[in-house]
């Protein structure tokens, strides 16, 4: 015979002492693990007894319908046979229903039954409360963002008497006005000091600032120890006093002239004008001489005028030397510089003398 459940559990397996309400009831996730446990064990337990059952139910009815048929009023002819019902042994139905104590046993498990979660309620928050809350927040960043110098605590004596006297100056000041009289007489500045550079200056200081770079390079070439004296070794491209170009070999050897006549400056004795009134180059200086009738030899002599006409160039006797050659100096035979040679008296093509001999 099968067993029915204990008293102390209702048909849903919750335990009979255990009270129940409406009101929703919340669960940690431990607790919910274990009612969707004990859930699944529920459902297991109760397939494993509707297995037995459903062999039991195949087999009884077999054995309760004979006694019906056996109660009925119909009695049987005897042309009809009627078909002896099996019964089931008495063995088989006892050993199917015993099959079911163990089970019913298992079945006597008390299951919590499923609690309901309620959603919880959103609560709306006051907007005014998140402004505060924002506005706390930056006047702290502010607080703290100041210099520490800027605290009372870390100024010194020193520097709190300085501040207080600075302000203690500029306040009445603030409130003062000042009316002045027409009549003051203001000074007058003088600008006799401030002198601005003209385009003039500038020229003048880029024209000393070239001559002072070459008198550096004229000093360092030697020339003045080897007897160099013509006065402007550092000159431009302009005509000179004697009416020649500066630094050309007609300019020098001119100079020499007037040097040896004892005429230092202006007006010289010996100009273009006196000299080679026809012409300024070298080229055309024998004609000259021709024409003044000044000797024209081809025998040196010192202070004479060597005339090189096939080069257009001319030079300066300075010596002869015991060998018959003559030590010329000249200007530009090498760029507009000065300097000496030494040559055969047959190298020159003629020598020309001082003016007047």
């Amino acid at each position: 015979m099968s067993r029915s459940p204990s008293d102390s559990s209702d048909a849903a397996g919750v335990p009979a002492g255990e009270a129940t309400s409406d009101a929703p009831v919340f669960l940690s996730r431990r607790e919910a693990r274990a009612a969707r446990e004990a859930a699944e064990a529920k459902h297991v337990v109760a397939k494993a007894v509707a297995a037995p059952q459903q062999q039991v139910a195949a087999v009884v009815p077999a054995a309760v319908v004979a006694p019906a048929v056996a109660k009925s009023t119909v009695t049987p002819s005897a042309a009809v046979a009627v078909p002896e019902i099996p019964i089931a042994p008495a063995a088989v139905l006892r050993s199917d229903v015993a099959l079911a104590h163990p089970i019913a046993k298992a079945v006597n498990v008390s299951v919590a039954a499923p609690r309901v979660f309620a959603a919880p309620k959103r609560v709306r928050r006051n907007p005014m409360r998140a402004m505060a809350s924002m506005a706390v927040i930056g006047g702290l960043f502010a607080v703290a963002g100041l210099p520490a110098y800027g605290q009372s605590g870390f100024l010194s004596e020193e520097v709190s008497a300085v501040a207080s006297t600075s302000v203690a100056d500029v306040v009445p000041a603030s409130a003062q006005s000042i009316t002045v009289s027409a009549d003051l007489a203001l000074p007058e500045v003088e600008r006799e000091h401030f002198e601005a550079t003209s385009p003039e200056d500038l020229a003048l200081i880029r024209q000393q600032t070239a001559i002072a770079s070459a008198n550096a390079t004229y000093a360092a070439s030697g020339a003045r120890v080897l007897g160099d004296d013509y006065p402007w070794a550092t000159a431009g491209y302009n005509l000179s006093p004697l009416n020649y170009y500066y630094r050309q070999c007609t300019d020098f050897v001119a100079w020499r002239l007037n040097r040896d006549a004892g005429s230092f400056s202006a007006p010289f004795r010996w100009a273009w004008s006196d000299l080679t009134p026809n012409g300024g180059n070298a080229s055309q200086w024998k004609s000259a001489w021709d024409a003044h009738g000044w000797t024209v030899s081809a025998t040196p002599v010192v202070g004479s005028v060597a005339w090189f006409g096939w080069d257009n160039h001319v030079a300066y006797v300075k010596a002869i030397n015991a060998d018959g050659t003559v030590l010329l100096e000249e200007y530009n035979y090498v760029n507009r510089v000065y300097s000496q040679r030494v040559l055969a008296a047959t190298a020159v093509e003629a020598f020309l003398y001082p003016p007047g001999q």
